[in-house]
């Protein structure tokens, strides 16, 4: 476990049930088994990515320190994720009661087959970008050299970034 505390973004959304409770319930279990919620975004209200649905997801972005290295925090995620009832499918996205997705860190990039931070796609997602621009504005992608800030101006112009991996 590292000894100092190392900042990451987590993204929380919720397209099924009781979306709010949903999320309400992922900020309880994230402070209980992961760390300190220093900030949190408002809850945005979006529409599904990558797939066609009724219904809407709420998203929101939540800063948080832990002394967890990714590969322990990811495992912590997928287990609040089941304990929040998500069940996941074969399909990569689909409607679910709770998904939490580590975006990004202020001091890291990380990669393996189990996980890449800052996420291959928030750069591409307005949903990620607006709720990651409230709270870390000015944190800069490690491999588009630019923050986040300017990554949502450029989504909002029409231009996305191309990540090379």
């Amino acid at each position: 476990m590292p000894e100092t505390l190392e900042k990451y973004v987590l993204l929380t959304g919720s397209d099924l049930g009781d979306r709010n409770a949903n999320l309400e319930a992922a900020i309880s279990l994230i402070n209980q088994r992961i760390g300190r919620i220093v900030a949190a975004s408002s809850i945005v209200e979006t529409e599904p990515w990558g797939f066609e649905s009724d219904t809407q997801f709420l998203n929101q972005a939540l800063l948080v320190e832990t002394h967890l290295d990714p590969e322990s925090l990811l495992k912590n995620v997928l287990e609040i994720e089941r304990e929040i009832g998500r069940e996941r499918k074969e399909t990569q996205w689909t409607s679910r009661i709770i998904d939490i997705d580590i975006v990004c860190s202020e001091n890291r990039s990380y990669h393996s087959n189990n996980l890449t931070i800052p996420h291959k796609h928030l750069h591409e997602r307005s949903f990620v970008l607006n709720p990651l621009c409230q709270l870390v504005p000015n944190w800069i992608h490690p491999l588009l050299h630019k923050n986040y800030a300017q990554l949502l101006v450029k989504l909002n112009q029409g231009q996305t970034e191309s990540i090379l991996s």
